[in-house]
C-alpha cells in the first residue's frame, strides 16, 4: 500500500475532484455545495436514475452520469454517506414525468440516508422509489441483520436501468427489472492489501504473505485471511466457489442453470495494474468455463467501484436469464439496455460486445514458420562437443550474472536487461537439450535459433541490437566462409563480427564511451583483429568495465542524471554481452 499522495489532506479534496471530473463531458453540470454531479441533457419523459455514496469509490458514481445510465449523482465525504439534504437536492435538479428511482448499495449510512430523502421527495410530489442492493456472499445469509453489502455489481443493475429508461421504460418496468437484477449477482472481493487515504495517519495493512478474502470498499476486514497467499489459480478458485457453490447453506444465494444467460463484472479497486487485470480476468474465464460451465455473453472489466488506491478488486457474476424470469424485460432486451452506449466513463471498460465470438475463435495459432533450411557449402562447423560446452558455459553464466545485471538496470534503466539476457540465456539452453542444436557443430545453425529466440522471446532495446547482430554475423559468415580456408577462422570471425557491427551503426548512434553494450561489442571485435579469440574476450572485459567511469549518453539510463564522480554500476547491457563472450571462451 502506498501512503505517498498528490494530496496531504482530503479537506476540499472531494469537490477539487468532482470540479475536475466533470470536464469530460460538457453536458454535466455539478452543484458542488451539494456535490451533485447531474446530465443536463437528460430527458425529462424518461425514468430518472439516481446514485450515490462516499467518495472514494471513482469513477462510482459521478463518473456514471449520463446518456442511458445516471441522470445524477451525488457524493459524500470520503467513504461516508451524502446528506438527505444532498440527496433531495439531487432528485430536484432532474425531475421526471415518469419517477425517479433511487439505487444504492447496501451500508447503513446510504440506506438511512438515501431512505429518508425518497420519503422527502415523495411528500414534496415526486414519484419516488428506492433500491438497495446488496450482492457480496461473503457475508453468509447468517452472518448479519442487515444483509448483504453491496459491492460492484450494483454498476450492472444501474446499467441495466439506465438502459431500460433511456429506451422508454415505465416506472414500474425499470424498477421491476432493478429488483430483479440485483437479486440475481454474487459477489466476493480480495484484498493484497488496503488503501489509503489521504491525510490520516493510522491504517489496517496486510502482511506481505496475506490475502484476504471477502473484503469491503471501506478498508473492512475480510471474511477470511488467507496465509500462505494462495497462486492466483487458488484464489479465483476459492472466489468462484464462494459465489457459485450452491451447495453451500451460507452462501448459495443465486441458481444456474445449464444455458443460463451470465454477465461477469470485475473492479479494479484501485491499485491493480491493468497487466494483473487483464490475467486475472483470463483466469476467471478458463475456470468459469471449465469447472462451472459458465461462458459470459457480457465481460466488464476495470476500475467500476474502486476503494482509492488498495490493491484490491472484486467479481461479480449475474444470472441474466433468471433476471429476466422475474421481470417484463426478455434477456435479449436485458443485453440491449446493458450494449445502450452511454456518454459516461462506462464505455472504457466494456468495449464492444454486441456480437460475441467465442474465445476459441479469438485465439488464432501464429502463421506458421517455413523450415530454415542451410545451404550446403554456406555452413561453418566446428566440434559438436565444443559448440555444446561453450554455449552452456555462456548460457550458465547469463543466468548466474542475472540478479546483478536486473540491479543495475534498475538504478540505471527500466530493469528489465536481466531477465532478458535470462530469457535468452534459457531458451538456448533448452534448444540444445530438445532440438539437440549442437549436435553437428554448425554454427549456422545456432545463429539461426539464436535469431529465432530473439525475435521471439527478448524484447526491448537490447534485443532488437542483438536480433540485427546475429542476422548480420550470420549473412557475414556464409558470404565470407572462404576467409576461412585463405586466412583461418579468427580472421572469419572478425570479418563476421565488424560487418555485423558496422551493420548496426544503421539503427543506432551508440559507439564506444557511450555506455551501451557497443562498449563490450566494438573492443571485442577489434580484439578479433589480431587472429586470436582470447584479445577479443580481453578487449571485451576492459570495454565492460570501464563503463563504470562513463556517463550514459543513450537510451533511458540518460534520464536518470546519474554522476558518474560517485561511482556507478557497469553497464547491464555491456556487462551481460561481457559474461556471454567470457563464457564462451571458457567452455572452449
Amino acid at each position: 500500500m502506498s501512503k505517498r499522495h498528490l494530496y496531504q489532506s482530503a479537506d476540499g479534496l472531494v469537490a477539487k475532484a468532482l470540479r475536475g471530473i466533470v470536464a469530460y463531458n460538457p453536458s454535466l453540470g455539478l452543484d458542488e455545495t451539494n456535490r451533485v454531479v447531474f446530465d443536463t441533457a437528460y430527458t425529462k419523459s424518461n425514468v430518472s436514475i439516481i446514485s450515490g455514496g462516499g467518495s472514494g469509490h471513482e469513477p462510482a458514481w459521478s463518473g456514471y452520469v449520463g446518456q442511458n445510465l445516471l441522470a445524477a449523482s451525488v457524493g459524500g465525504d470520503i467513504f461516508a454517506s451524502p446528506s438527505t439534504k444532498q440527496i433531495v437536492s439531487a432528485i430536484d435538479r432532474v425531475p421526471s414525468d415518469k419517477g425517479t428511482i433511487l439505487v444504492v448499495t447496501n451500508y447503513t449510512g446510504d440506506c438511512l440516508h438515501f431512505g429518508l430523502a425518497n420519503e422527502k421527495a415523495i411528500a414534496k410530489g415526486h414519484k419516488c422509489r428506492m433500491i438497495i442492493c446488496g450482492d457480496d456472499v461473503s457475508v453468509g445469509k447468517k452472518g448479519s441483520l442487515v444483509g448483504r453489502r453491496g459491492l460492484a455489481g450494483q454498476l450492472g443493475v444501474l446499467k441495466a436501468m439506465g438502459g431500460a429508461a433511456g429506451a422508454g421504460g415505465s416506472l414500474d418496468q425499470v424498477y421491476d427489472l432493478g429488483v430483479a437484477f440485483s437479486q440475481q449477482i454474487v459477489s466476493i472481493a480480495a484484498t493484497l492489501d488496503h488503501c489509503h487515504v489521504p491525510g490520516r495517519a493510522e491504517h489496517a495493512t496486510l502482511d506481505g504473505d496475506v490475502v484476504e478474502i471477502g473484503t469491503g470498499p471501506h478498508n473492512e476486514p475480510g471474511y477470511k485471511k488467507l496465509t500462505p497467499a494462495p497462486s492466483a489459480e487458488e484464489l479465483v478458485k476459492q472466489i468462484l466457489t464462494y459465489c457459485l457453490d450452491e451447495t453451500d447453506p451460507e452462501r448459495g444465494f443465486v441458481h444456474f442453470q445449464p444455458g443460463d444467460e451470465t454477465i461477469l463484472l470485475v473492479s479494479n479497486f484501485g491499485g491493480m495494474s491493468h497487466l494483473e487485470m487483464g490475467a486475472l480476468v483470463d483466469e476467471l474465464l478458463e475456470q468459469l468455463a471449465r469447472d462451472w460451465k459458465i461462458e459470459p455473453v457480457r465481460v466488464i472489466s476495470g476500475f467500476l467501484e474502486t476503494s482509492l488506491n488498495a490493491p484490491a478488486f472484486s467479481v461479480s457474476v449475474v444470472n441474466v436469464t433468471a433476471a429476466a424470469a422475474n421481470c417484463s424485460y426478455s434477456a435479449e432486451e436485458i443485453k440491449s439496455f446493458f450494449d445502450a452506449k452511454t456518454n459516461t466513463y462506462w464505455e472504457s471498460t466494456t468495449g464492444s460486445q454486441t456480437v460475441r465470438r467465442s474465445r476459441k475463435e479469438q485465439f488464432v495459432q501464429p502463421p506458421q514458420e517455413p523450415r530454415k533450411i542451410i545451404e550446403e557449402g554456406k555452413d561453418l562447423r566446428i566440434d559438436p562437443a565444443t559448440l555444446d560446452s561453450m554455449l552452456r558455459k555462456a548460457c550458465n553464466e547469463l543466468i548466474d550474472a542475472e540478479p546483478d545485471l536486473t540491479k543495475w538496470d534498475t538504478v540505471m534503466g527500466d530493469g528489465d536487461c536481466g531477465e532478458t539476457l535470462k530469457t535468452g540465456a534459457t531458451s538456448l539452453i533448452a534448444a540444445l537439450d530438445s532440438k539437440k542444436l549442437a549436435a553437428q557443430g554448425s554454427i549456422i545453425a545456432v545463429l539461426q535459433e539464436l535469431e529465432e529466440i530473439v525475435e521471439g522471446k527478448m524484447g526491448g532495446t537490447l534485443g532488437g541490437i542483438l536480433g540485427i547482430f546475429f542476422v548480420s554475423m550470420r549473412n557475414a559468415l556464409e558470404e565470407n566462409l572462404s576467409l576461412a580456408q585463405s586466412d583461418g577462422l579468427p580472421k572469419l570471425w572478425a570479418k563476421a563480427v565488424q560487418t555485423a557491427l558496422q551493420n548496426l551503426t544503421r539503427y543506432t548512434p551508440a559507439k564506444v564511451g557511450d555506455r551501451t553494450v557497443m562498449d563490450t561489442l566494438i573492443p571485442f571485435s577489434d580484439g578479433l583483429l589480431s587472429g586470436e579469440f582470447a584479445d577479443g574476450v580481453q578487449a571485451a572485459i576492459k570495454g565492460a568495465e570501464l563503463t563504470k567511469t562513463l556517463k550514459p549518453r543513450l537510451g533511458r539510463a540518460t534520464y536518470v542524471g546519474a554522476d558518474s564522480s560517485k561511482g556507478l554500476p557497469p553497464d547491464p547491457g555491456a556487462w551481460g554481452a561481457m559474461v556471454a563472450i567470457r563464457g564462451l571462451q571458457s567452455g572452449l
